[in-house]
């Protein structure tokens, strides 16, 4: 008899790799976290945090503990083009629906809002939380290598401390170990796109620069100034770490050229002069550089490996997609290993997980190149390239702001620029409505609704393969309860009406015949009343039908009115595909 160590084994502690460790132990799955670092992240990095990516967290459990350290939606506010934080305002954009055309739409969407959580407080909620589940976090272990067989996966790590290497044993491992993964490079996945498109560079600092943005918070100041065409955008970033004392600066340099060295001095000057203010008093605290990449993988796992996070898809910060999709490739993959290491699913339900997550993670990278590309009609319109100096800046800006014809023809056009970006700070869309076509998803030949803009507006659906839209219902005790509050949590749901009688019977007995964990939500019982009548508005549903809600909210498979054995033969057979359960 094989003896494993534990059933996963996790490399990296970032956003990927901590979800993953927090989900399986939740789901009670033997789980050991592997990082080569001391501790979780040491810079901030990500830090949009939307709405998908909440409700993961509250599924999980920790969204009390997000709110808690991030930045709330008032604060993060409008992204603000300037030629300086003291300088001329070129314009805004409301983001992250905080604006009027879109903050009703964001609320209503989801139970959850957006913050700004940076990776240096996200990690540790995620870490400390798998550790109090029971996941072993292993801390200054750096994984070498792996060999797996037919039965599981045996990792060669090294103890950074004491120096000597040893191996640990698991059915399967999850390499969450960042865009300079050796878990894909060693696995072999197929990494598609291009590496190095331009070069970057961080610089983290504590200086009070609330005369400069309290009255217009934000978490991105985007800064025209001369030089800044080296970093592929056009300007340089003033980005909120916490209002409104930390801060880090994003730069360019010329990725043709050498990486410069950047000093303490060099750094300062660099944050004066995107603020404005030569005399600002400024603590410089780290120094970091950068590749923008345009890469993603088509297989997310090899046998028993798995990738996650960067590892899978790298791409600019722009849209704030990064760790949100890292988050949601892990909670994707857990409870399907969860699944198979309890043996209530076939290893074939594991196929689904590229099938689910690889065309995201290209569609988040190619979004991501696009919304960094999509700054160049502010500059078309202001008559700035790359070679213009200060002057030629504040040239370009007082020509949209000509009271004559050029100057207002200027102004449309530079409106319609701005306008474009909501591509990147509004994506309603791509942030909140990440469709699945897998074996894990059983079609009904339903088309999804094309009437508004799929990267711009969430579109709540209850086809197959769709995330189960929120509603608010009210519950027993009078308080307010989402439809999301009532599935996830590691389980599957059967949701119907009042009207679906045959459903909870069907649902007992295949639980009984599967093994499975399978919960009934009738919509319209005294816990879950449909007192609104959105989800009669929203799901398009008859309430005698059904919907086999998976583990992670999304919607498996559904079905019209039935009678109590078909219910129990339809509901029997797509449980046996979703999960590669053959049998009669």
């Amino acid at each position: 008899m094989t003896r494993f160590d534990t059933d996963v084994l996790v490399i990296g502690s970032g956003p990927a790799g901590g979800t993953a460790a927090l989900a399986l132990a939740t789901y009670g799955v033997r789980t050991v976290l592997a990082t080569k670092y001391g501790w979780t992240a040491n810079t901030p990095r990500a830090h949009i945090t939307n709405q998908r990516a909440m409700e993961v967290l509250r599924d999980l459990g920790v969204e009390e503990q997000a709110l808690a350290q991030g930045t709330p939606p008032e604060l993060m506010g409008d992204t603000v083009l300037c030629t300086s934080l003291a300088g001329a305002e070129i314009g805004r954009i409301a983001s992250w629906g905080t604006g009027d055309r879109s903050a009703a739409e964001y609320t209503a969407a989801s139970p959850c809002h957006m913050i700004d959580l940076p990776q240096t407080y996200l990690e540790p909620i995620l870490a400390a939380n798998a550790a109090a589940r029971g996941a072993k976090l292993r801390l200054d272990t750096e994984f070498l290598d792996f060999t797996q067989d037919s039965d599981g996966v045996t990792a060669r790590l090294r103890d950074r401390v004491r120096g000597d290497e040893f191996t640990l044993r698991a059915r399967y491992l999850i390499g969450a170990d960042g865009a300079r993964s050796r878990v894909a490079e060693q696995a072999g996945l197929p990494i598609a796109g291009q590496t190095g498109k331009a070069g970057s560079m961080n610089i983290t600092f504590t200086a009070d620069l609330s005369r400069y943005v309290a009255h217009r918070p934000s978490v991105l100041y985007w800064v025209m100034r001369p030089g800044a065409h080296l970093g592929g955008i056009g300007m340089g970033l003033v980005r909120m770490v916490r209002p409104w004392r930390e801060w880090l600066l994003t730069w360019g340099y010329d990725i043709e050229q050498p990486p410069p060295e950047v000093d303490v001095a060099e750094a300062t000057r660099l944050v004066r002069d995107l603020v404005g203010d030569e005399g600002l008093a400024v603590e410089i605290t780290s120094t970091s550089l950068w590749t923008v990449n345009h890469n993603y993988a088509t297989e997310y796992s090899r046998g028993r490996v798995f990738c996650a996070g960067d590892a899978v898809h790298r791409h600019p910060p722009s849209n704030g997609l990064g760790s949100n999709t890292s988050v949601q490739d892990a909670y994707n993959l857990a409870w399907k290993l969860a699944m198979v290491v309890r043996g209530e699913a076939g290893e074939g339900l594991l196929a689904s997980y590229t099938a689910e997550r690889a065309p995201v993670g290209r569609q988040v990278v190619d979004r991501a190149n696009l919304s960094r590309e999509q700054f160049g009609p502010i500059f078309e319109t202001l008559g700035i390239t790359g070679e213009t100096d200060a002057d030629g800046i504040t040239a370009g800006l007082a020509a949209c702001v000509a009271p004559d014809a050029e100057g207002a023809r200027r102004r449309r056009l530079l409106e319609q620029a701005i306008e474009l970006k909501h591509y990147e700070f509004n994506a309603h869309g791509v942030e909140l409505d990440q469709r699945y076509a897998s074996g894990a998803v059983l079609p009904d030949g339903a088309e999804p609704d094309s009437q508004r803009d799929a990267e711009l507006f969430h579109r709540p659906t209850t086809l197959p393969g769709a995330k189960l839209p929120h509603v608010w219902l009210v519950g027993a005790d009078g308080r307010r309860v989402s439809t999301l509050d009532l599935v996830g949590g590691g389980r599957w749901t059967v949701l119907t009406g009042l009207s679906g009688t045959a459903w909870p019977e069907a649902a007992a007995k295949a639980a009984a015949e599967l093994g499975l964990d399978l919960r009934v939500v009738t919509i319209g019982a005294p816990a879950a009343r449909d007192s609104y009548g959105d989800w009669t508005r929203v799901s398009a549903l008859d309430e005698a039908g059904a919907l086999l809600v998976r583990p992670d909210g999304y919607i498996a498979w559904r079905h019209p009115a039935a009678d109590s054995q078909t219910a129990v033969t339809a509901l029997l057979t797509a449980l046996r595909s979703v999960l590669d359960r053959p049998g009669t």
